[in-house]
């Protein structure tokens, strides 16, 4: 019996992803093991591979069985809600060229390797070449895909769909006010706190022992995924069953790369959650960065900060670090959770976290709307950072250079990382109000929580809208008031 058009319609798309899941393993290569004089080869592989897999998804016979597949009557509400983003996915990828696909693809290689090495040398002028061109080029994609107000509609939209850039300018509006507080208070009574206090030598070998080891207590699967090093920790989906974790070692403080694990392991635990037979549909893929940060945030710092987590692993980790036998489990809690204002984004505590995200969220968006010129994103970047900290980046490398998303061509993902802290508490407070998970966080056993959200975030895929599955989950839309609570309880206020 031959098979109907949306059957062929699903293979195709499934067929997609083993182009793009294949260059994001070349992508995954060029930030861990590959050569530096590979870049110019490695651009043009992962440019052809991106080229292709947009040719197919955009080409005729794709398009001619979708619209015949939208003429059949679908099975079941999955089928219907694949067959919906898949037209979604159609008619936003068909606005874009190929040869602007592949020409974006090349300027993310080599703007990655720019970006690395001005990082490196503390020097921006050294990316600043490649990031006005994708910043251009970020403009152009915005044109061709139409938005609602403003340039960055187009560009948030591909990270979190539904938003609008003056909906989440005015959350971050009302927020700041309550961050602020929040932060300096937690500064104040954080200074009694030795800054210093965890400092020690930790060789790379016995910390990877240790976040190996929390990773899987938390539930990730090491038959279905790795950890390797990298300049910026990240997260990356190679297959159903191939999930890349990186973090960032420092040998004089074990915490950098044990909360960096802990943060990507999050990402990890959704991709291993989500439906594994549909990879490359809607229905297998995350529903939205915003729900993604949600499970990296949570994991990170409603779990791994939290007394009970450490009550167990305290004792664990000064096996591995005999050195900390001696500190107390009350000052080491008070060393993981002290509060200062620091130039670093990834190592910031969560009572400064969000000020990092509405100074990016503010300085991207001037970009995009050509309101700030390239050239003067350090200035820009240093003055708005005074303004948020009280200090100045002492160069380059504290300051625009810290984040890889622009040299990837992320213009308009800073904002899902506030958005995820705020689903990250209501969705941790929810569960907790189940007896069962409460129980069992209070003795460092996270199988019921992770069960709770493999069926509330992870099995939902990414057919719902971020606002729906929050609505599944917690039975309410999203409110800030959780994350605010959690802050003030964390901190003391």
């Amino acid at each position: 019996m031959p098979s109907t058009a949306f059957d062929q319609l699903i293979a195709l798309a499934q067929e997609v992803s083993v182009l793009t899941s294949t260059e994001s393993m070349l992508s995954w290569d060029q930030e861990t093991y590959m050569p530096a004089r590979s870049l110019n080869h490695r651009a043009r592989q992962m440019a052809y591979l991106n080229g292709k897999a947009h040719s197919l998804a955009t080409g005729t016979v794709f398009r001619k069985l979708l619209a015949k597949a939208e003429t059949e009557k679908t099975r079941d509400a999955k089928a219907a809600a694949n067959l919906r983003e898949l037209r979604r996915d159609y008619d936003r990828a068909a606005k874009l060229p190929q040869k602007l696909v592949i020409e974006e693809s090349e300027l993310c290689a080599h703007g990655k390797a720019a970006w690395a090495e001005g990082r490196k040398k503390s020097d921006f002028s050294l990316f600043a070449p490649h990031l006005q061109k994708l910043v251009t080029l970020a403009r152009k994609k915005a044109d061709l895909w139409g938005y609602a107000d403003e340039p960055y509609d187009a560009l948030l939209e591909t990270y979190e769909r539904g938003a609008r850039t003056r909906e989440v300018a005015e959350l971050f509006a009302k927020l700041k006010p309550d961050l602020t507080q929040i932060a300096r208070q937690a500064v104040e009574q954080s200074a009694s706190v030795k800054p210093n206090l965890l400092r020690g030598k930790y060789p790379i070998e016995k910390q990877q022992i240790l976040n190996a080891e929390v990773a899987a207590s938390l539930g990730f699967d090491f038959e279905a995924g790795r950890i390797d090093t990298t300049a910026h920790p990240f997260c990356t989906t190679l297959g159903p069953a191939d999930i890349r974790l990186t973090t960032r070692y420092d040998e004089a403080d074990f915490t950098s790369s044990l909360f960096g694990v802990m943060h990507e392991a999050g990402h990890g635990l959704y991709e291993q959650g989500l439906p594994v037979d549909d990879f490359g549909l809607p229905s297998g893929r995350a529903c939205s960065l915003g729900i993604h940060e949600s499970q990296s945030r949570l994991w990170e710092n409603h779990v791994g900060r939290s007394r009970s987590f450490w009550e167990k692993w305290l004792p664990r980790t000064a096996e591995i670090f005999p050195h900390l036998k001696k500190i107390k489990l009350d000052d080491f809690l008070r060393a993981i959770n002290r509060a200062e204002y620091s130039f670093i984004r990834v190592e910031a505590d969560q009572a400064t976290y969000d000020l990092h995200i509405l100074l990016r969220f503010s300085i991207e968006r001037r970009l995009v709307s050509g309101e700030l010129a390239v050239k003067d994103v350090p200035k820009a970047w240093n003055e708005e950072f005074e303004s948020l900290f009280g200090m100045v980046p002492p160069d380059d490398a504290h300051g625009c250079l810290q984040d890889i998303h622009w040299s990837m061509g992320g213009l308009g993902y800073f904002a899902t990382y506030t958005l995820g802290n705020l689903n990250a508490a209501q969705l941790f407070a929810t569960a907790r109000k189940q007896k069962k998970i409460a129980t069992a966080l209070d003795r460092a056993d996270y199988a019921p929580l992770l069960t709770w959200l493999r069926d509330k975030v992870h099995s939902q895929g990414g057919t719902p809208l971020p606002g729906e599955i929050m609505l599944h989950a917690t039975g309410k839309p999203t409110d800030a008031k959780w994350h605010l609570k959690h802050l003030r309880e964390r901190f003391g206020e």
